[in-house]
């Protein structure tokens, strides 16, 4: 796990000193090194966290006589299959990195090489052969990758903020991304909140050569998934192989690795998948509230660790552990992203990160097999949805500031934009095959929207903040098609989700664990909203100068008195003061880093 970053200058060569700007901002996603490669107007930059061939895998990485220079965040976790196979090809490596598959793959065959790699990742490669600059990203989205495309130069990077320091002007804000944010939590898609820098989307390629010609295409998508009429049987018969293939390649690690025990199903899936792998116990992590009224999962995750031996550790966040990491994960996040579940994830990371370099996580089950209770709606729910809204079968159609309430909030620019916050899901629905069924469109829009836009940023950049990378096998490519691709019989049966899966896994995991009813990895934001910190934040965010350019503050009493009363304002509230803490670390003072330890009313200008 590392960040890259890099530049591609029309008609001029770049410096070294043109690009540690960039290796600063991304020094805590690799804080054990850097590297850079400079020919001409083509630049890379790597900053590493080293977790295989600790001695030898310095990046850039050069092959083919130091014409192919590749930087590379993630892991390849097929590299000891794909090595032996490039080898048997001609190829001569150099080191023992799993990255180092990459340029040698690309060699022999420029246009197909991505789809021999499994794994995360996102890669930069330099071609001094056709002097071009290829970017590529895995096939999911679970490493980020970012660019901005203007008149005399490229600019890309793992994260934001380390493309803002080489833009010739200030940036400012998309309304269409902030917009799409506010409705749904998530700006989706290519736009980002920053006007001109873009995503590279999951599954893509983006070749740009010394004039800044771009040219982009997807080497993999979940559109070609076809249902196959398996059974239960066939079905287990398959995946037990699979899986175990899966689990052995997303091992592989010169450094130890723990797990991220939530108490849900799918983390205990991969507790007895890690257990039979090593022989010692596995290093567990579970995280839990001490004066909140909402359960949460701490003592299932308890128990499930103490079935498995793992050495675990939980942890219990107070109100004000909370609070005071909001600044950190704004920071940290990038993008605006309002899914509470970053907070512990962010306390997780920062406790497992003291002794690790690695940690297991059990994002995208629910994805893949159908685990979602907005999966699993009565037909006439799906129908009278879509007539209100329709496009996506009655699925993703409310905006989460849906209250008049809410939308008296928006200023002028963000009212325009209202209508279009859905333009993501229509196009997804829109775009999986006829033949699939309702339940498959619902997955394959959750695969390309909020997964890699919300979700796997949570993963991603919350341990990343805290040198830590996150391993999600149930991500992998492989098991995603798998899934996707079963009948819905398999996946619910109306009332209970994930049924294909919770049936496999009765052989690895207690029955009774299995079949709890999912509470998710809640936070409890409304019961805690409130109190003498609420009035602060409203004199705060009234005051804010960026909060009065998009928001109409007329209405804010009624706002917050709606909070004090009945706590149904928390979504909306908690979204203002993201937006004023992340204008002030953007915008107003780039290059600021908050602790994990702030009070956010001193981040609120």
């Amino acid at each position: 796990m590392c960040g890259i970053a890099g530049l591609v200058l029309k008609g001029r060569s770049v410096q070294a000193d043109m690009l540690q700007p960039m290796i600063e901002r991304l020094a805590h996603r690799g804080p054990d090194g850097h590297g850079v490669f400079i020919e001409g107007g083509f630049g890379l930059a790597h900053t590493r966290l080293s977790i295989i061939d600790l001695s030898g895998g310095r990046q850039p990485i050069l092959a083919d006589d130091g014409r192919l220079a590749v930087v590379a965040n993630g892991e390849i976790y097929n590299y000891v299959e794909l090595r032996e196979a490039l080898e048997r090809e001609g190829r001569r490596f150099a080191t023992h990195s799993d990255s180092e598959t990459i340029p040698h793959a690309y060699s022999l065959d420029p246009e197909g090489f991505a789809e021999r790699l499994h794994g995360m990742f996102a890669f930069a490669l330099y071609d001094g052969f056709r002097r071009r600059l290829v970017l590529g990203r895995d096939r999911l989205g679970i490493k980020p990758l970012f660019y901005a495309a203007l008149p005399d130069r490229l600019v890309f990077a793992s994260e934001l903020k380390a493309i803002l320091p080489l833009l010739p002007n200030a940036p400012t804000i998309d309304a269409g991304a902030f917009s799409q944010f506010l409705h749904a939590h998530c700006s989706t898609g290519e736009h980002t909140l920053f006007a001109g820098i873009r995503r590279l989307g999951p599954g893509e390629i983006l070749e740009v050569d010394a004039e800044l010609n771009l040219r982009k295409r997807r080497y993999w998508t979940p559109l070609d998934v076809t249902t196959r009429p398996l059974d239960f049987a066939e079905a287990e018969a398959e995946f037990e192989g699979l899986f175990e293939q899966v689990m052995k390649e997303h091992v592989r690690s010169d450094v130890p690795y723990g797990l991220f025990l939530s108490g849900g199903n799918d983390s205990a899936i991969l507790l007895a998948m890690l257990s039979r792998l090593q022989a010692q116990p596995v290093r567990t992590f579970s995280i839990g509230y001490v004066d909140a009224a909402m359960k949460d999962e701490l003592g299932d995750a308890e128990r499930i660790a103490q079935v498995f031996g793992s050495r675990h550790t939980s942890i219990r966040l107070r109100r004000e552990d909370l609070f005071r990491r909001i600044p950190h994960t704004v920071w940290a996040a990038d993008d605006l992203m309002r899914d509470y579940a970053s907070f512990p994830t962010s306390a997780l990371s920062e406790a497992a990160a003291k002794e690790l370099k690695v940690v297991f996580t059990g994002e995208g089950g629910d994805e893949a097999f159908g685990g979602y209770r907005r999966y699993r709606q009565p037909r006439l729910v799906w129908l009278a949805k879509n007539l209100l809204a329709p496009g996506t079968g009655g699925f993703r159609t409310r905006s989460e500031w849906w209250r008049k309430r809410s939308q008296r909030l928006f200023g002028p620019a963000l009212a325009a934009e209202r209508r279009n916050f859905r333009a993501p899901y229509l196009k997804a629905w829109g775009e999986a095959p006829a033949a699939w069924s309702h339940l498959q469109h619902c997955q394959y829009t959750d695969l390309v929207t909020d997964l890699p836009d919300s979700l796997l940023v949570k993963v991603d950049r919350m341990m990343m903040g805290f040198g830590l990378e996150g391993r999600v096998p149930f991500l992998d490519h492989r098991v995603v098609e798998f899934g996707l691709g079963l009948p819905d019989a398999l996946k619910t049966d109306g009332e209970q989700p994930k049924v294909f899966l919770r049936r496999w896994a009765e052989r690895h995991v207690p029955k009774d664990h299995l079949y709890t009813k999912k509470r998710g990895f809640t936070v409890p934001v409304r019961e805690w909203l409130g109190g003498e910190a609420l009035d602060r934040l409203e004199g705060k965010l009234s005051a804010n100068p960026a909060i009065a350019e998009w928001f109409d503050t007329r209405h804010f009493p009624a706002l917050f008195q709606a909070q004090r009363k009945k706590g149904n304002a928390s979504r909306e509230i908690f979204c203002l003061m993201q937006f004023a803490i992340w204008h002030r670390l953007f915008l107003e003072r780039p290059g600021l880093k908050p602790s994990p330890d702030e009070d956010p009313l001193d981040w609120i200008s």
